[in-house]
């Protein structure tokens, strides 16, 4: 199976496609990425943005620059894509399935790891941006009747499930 789409790097966008098959992240290079579960004040229902290149919904997160640490990169993440400042409060869960890879436009094949953080918001104004065009949000009922990007839904699950060590996928 492919699903196209765009991933966000630094401040360029690259078309990129998932790709889906058995163990057919052997074709690719290990890439570190990270997301961010972000929940609202109730702790019911955490933000989620929709992607501007699929129009799907997703955490916001994406690939680590090289020089940052995890929560740094994290942290960057979440400020570009929400326009709000945090800091990490835990590690929810560490993913990495070797059934699908990221392929990018240039021909880079990627076997994704990726980090989950808990994140607190200690500032800034939420909003769009150029890789968003909407955000909000929702609990896990209402999540299960979106478009969710399916290599998140393993995340969100978990981190509704108020487990206190972290997954391990």
């Amino acid at each position: 199976m492919v699903q196209n789409l765009n991933v966000s790097v630094g401040v360029r966008i690259l078309m990129a496609k998932l790709i889906y098959g058995d163990r057919i992240a052997k074709l690719g290079k290990v890439t570190l990425g990270c997301s961010a579960v972000i929940f609202d004040g109730s702790r019911q229902k955490i933000l989620l943005t929709r992607r501007t290149d699929n129009g799907r919904w997703c955490l916001p997160g994406g690939r680590m620059d090289a020089g940052e640490s995890a929560a740094e990169g994290c942290i960057r993440e979440v400020l570009e894509e929400t326009g709000l400042q945090g800091n990490i409060k835990r590690l929810l869960g560490v993913y990495s399935n070797p059934n699908y890879m990221i392929e990018y436009a240039d021909g880079e094949r990627c076997h994704v790891v990726a980090l989950n953080f808990e994140v607190e918001i200690t500032g800034g104004n939420l909003g769009i941006s150029n890789e968003t065009t909407e955000y909000g949000y929702f609990s896990l009922d209402e999540i299960k009747n979106m478009d969710l990007m399916e290599h998140n839904w393993d995340r969100v699950q978990d981190a509704f499930s108020q487990q206190e060590s972290a997954f391990v996928r």
